[in-house]
């Protein structure tokens, strides 16, 4: 990968060599096996490492075209997608669901005493992108819908398809009013079946069409070919606790075990089934080059390359804060996340001081369960994508590695 000269566009080449050092901590400590790190400004990579293994136990280096699980990384790209269709004027952000699923109709709220009730109000097309819908997670320990996820296997069964995977949800009770909590949820999964139903393709076809392909995203889909395998990371950390049979007990313990085994996620997430297994929430793999790709283009406001992907102004609303004051900050997990709203897919900094860490007003990004994790900085114009495969503990280097470029700005 081509890199320039950092002091070109304003930062410090020696203060860019403590990234290296810093992510060697977290791999000589034993927490994660390796890390890839990319860093580009004013939409020039300047600079990138690769440290530890992409395969601890077959002695393989982490390399730059390590391919990844992403996680919950394939949420803000499956966000834009769907914005793409609003672009064209096939929707509108409060459109109800049930307009384009009506599956969704007769979907009630289990309320605090086991009944079920009919929601507040409709669920629109943007409280999916928002995570107010009222749906939840399989590992969500704050209601009791989520025990009802785990029994359906809305996140373990691998063999559904995106179709059927919605259906399962829509047949499920909310945990919440629309619009009164932000909860994080399936909501995208919904968003992804939108797009099929909307453009009337599949999930993946669209996707590859109107994004990767323009982009050069060579590497990025919902399975890794037959070639592509020993690139692949192996994932470490958390047992594959997802599904029937497992409490969230269960899992938020594996998560602070610091348990750092090799596991195998195969049953959750395929490499084989691409035209199966595509999901709007989590699915997709790729590669650090490829999301930077993704990544500037959202920061060269919707190009790349003379390829246009989606207007200035969509982005603009898609990366301001959509949440009202009285549910900020929003919480994951129970772990609250001051100085943040979130916007259509991704969440948006609204205040440095409470964030109690660098970066800018306006800067938006993502994480994935595996703790690979980007932002967009569109006030500094900086890129920064990080990815590992570790699924154990709720802290992740990639704090480290924020502060230390931010540090390396010096215009």
């Amino acid at each position: 990968m081509t890199t320039t000269k950092p002091e070109d566009v304003g930062m410090s080449s020696a203060r860019l060599e403590r990234v290296v050092p810093a992510m060697q901590r977290h791999i000589d400590s034993g927490e994660v096996a390796g890390i890839s790190t990319l860093i580009a400004r004013r939409g020039e990579v300047v600079h990138t490492a690769q440290v530890g293994m992409r395969d601890r136990e077959a002695g393989l280096p982490m390399t730059a075209d390590t391919i990844f699980r992403i996680y919950s990384m394939t949420k803000p790209v499956v966000s834009t997608a769907l914005m793409l269709l609003h672009e064209e004027g096939l929707f509108q952000l409060e459109h109800p669901v049930t307009n384009y699923l009506p599956a969704f109709a007769t979907q009630q709220v289990l309320a605090a005493d086991g009944s079920l009730v009919a929601p507040a109000r409709p669920v629109e097309i943007r409280d999916m992108l928002m995570h107010t819908a009222g749906l939840t997670y399989d590992f969500m320990l704050d209601n009791p819908v989520g025990a009802l996820y785990r029994d359906a296997c809305v996140m373990s069964d691998a063999t559904r398809t995106l179709e059927e995977c919605v259906d399962v949800i829509a047949s499920l009770p909310l945990a919440f009013h629309p619009g009164a909590k932000w909860h994080y949820s399936v909501g995208i999964d919904v968003a992804a079946r939108l797009i099929e139903v909307i453009s009337g393709q599949a999930l993946g076809d669209f996707l590859e069409d109107r994004m990767f392909g323009p982009l050069g995203m060579v590497d990025t889909a919902f399975g890794v070919a037959d070639g592509s395998l020993d690139r692949l990371a192996p994932m470490y950390g958390l047992p594959d606790l997802i599904g029937a049979g497992h409490t969230t007990t269960d899992l938020i313990n594996a998560m602070m075990s610091g348990d750092n085994q090799r596991r195998d996620v195969s049953g959750t997430y395929p490499t084989d089934q691409p035209d199966v297994f595509n999901r709007g929430g989590l699915g997709l793999f790729s590669t650090i080059g490829d999301y930077h790709r993704f990544a500037q283009m959202l920061c060269n406001g919707g190009s790349l390359h003379g390829e246009q992907i989606v207007g200035r102004k969509t982005l603009e609303l898609m990366h301001t804060n959509h949440l009202p004051a009285e549910l900020m900050p929003y919480e994951l997990i129970g772990i609250a996340h001051p100085g943040m709203g979130f916007g259509l897919g991704s969440r948006v900094m609204t205040d440095i001081g409470h964030f109690k860490g660098p970066g800018s007003v306006g800067e938006f990004g993502w994480a994935g369960a595996a703790k690979t994790y980007y932002w967009v900085d569109p006030a500094e114009e900086l890129v920064a994508v990080f990815m590992t495969q570790y699924m154990t503990g709720m802290d992740s280097p990639d704090r480290d590695f924020r502060s230390i470029v931010c540090q390396a700005i010096v215009d």
